[in-house]
């Protein structure tokens, strides 16, 4: 075994040293892969949960392709920022509450979805009047500083009334409860909520757009090649590699790990112990090596 493995982020060279079927997992284990938009994005984030209140409060907007990480950077961003004890009430609450825009947005389905982000007891008889006076009765005494809408791009699956209608719900909560709003979707969701003048007028958009062959471009790959066990270096960077990568996923990240992955695998199983541009080609006359099963990881 090669014993030098500076090659690879600290906490991944043990992983290296393991069987062939723990090593297998641990490619299939999901991981926070940081790249530079994730970088720019998350201090962003960061400087908006401790902005201090007033009238008009800033809010983000995160959009770009899907499969570019933008569920992920939330994600990342949430684990940082556990629930925490309000010294005033005695509430435990967190500060921030992430949720999801209902797949047939209304301001029923919005406000019930809200609520059941907060935990709260619902039930669907309650009116839009109930409902939303819950929500505020329940932000006024618990320590949330943000709210984080995903799929906001969905907004644009209602009909023009509610889609206005919506947008003055999202203004409240900004405006009402002097709360920061983190919306995340694709472009669809600039084009939904940047129709609303006032709401243009607050929201910072940050895009995060499809690789490209360029200097992020390799740094995000340097960061696949550090967590991937592999007890040789696989020189991602090389011109051929970086092209064939940029060919096969148009730059867009959960394709690349979707490649990558069979990829390790198969330079494991072969003994390679990098990705080369030659396990490519033999990746393209196999059937993908994705399951336990066929992996040989015991279920």
């Amino acid at each position: 075994m090669n014993d030098s493995l500076d090659h690879l982020a600290a906490e991944c060279r043990e992983e290296a040293r393991l069987g062939t079927s723990e090593r297998i997992r641990a490619i299939l284990t999901e991981r926070w892969i940081n790249y530079p938009r994730a970088a720019f994005a998350l201090p962003r984030l960061e400087h908006l949960l401790h902005h201090p209140p007033r009238d008009r409060m800033p809010c983000r907007l995160l959009f770009g392709a899907t499969g570019r990480g933008k569920t992920k950077i939330l994600k990342k961003f949430t684990r940082h920022h556990p629930a925490l004890r309000n010294s005033k009430t005695g509430i435990h609450g967190v500060p921030i509450v992430v949720m999801q825009m209902p797949p047939e947005p209304d301001q029923k389905a919005f406000y019930l979805q809200l609520l059941h982000a907060l935990n709260a007891p619902t039930r669907y008889s309650h009116t839009v009047y109930q409902l939303r006076q819950m929500v505020s009765d329940l932000l006024a005494f618990t320590p949330t500083r943000m709210i984080l809408i995903d799929e906001v791009h969905t907004l644009l699956a209602s009909s023009y009334r509610q889609q206005r209608i919506l947008l003055n719900t999202l203004r409240f909560l900004a405006n009402e409860l002097r709360l920061s709003l983190v919306c995340a979707g694709t472009a669809d969701a600039k084009r939904a909520l940047l129709t609303d003048q006032q709401l243009a007028d607050r929201f910072e958009a940050i895009e995060l757009p499809p690789g490209r062959n360029d200097n992020d471009f390799q740094r995000l790959l340097a960061s696949f090649q550090a967590l991937l066990p592999l007890r040789k270096r696989s020189d991602l960077s090389v011109i051929e590699i970086r092209q064939e990568i940029l060919r096969r996923t148009e730059g867009i990240t959960v394709r690349m790990v979707r490649l990558l992955e069979p990829l390790a695998i198969h330079s494991i199983h072969s003994g390679v112990e990098a990705i080369t541009l030659e396990c490519f080609t033999v990746l393209d006359s196999q059937a993908p090596l994705l399951s336990m099963e066929t992996c040989g990881v015991p279920e």
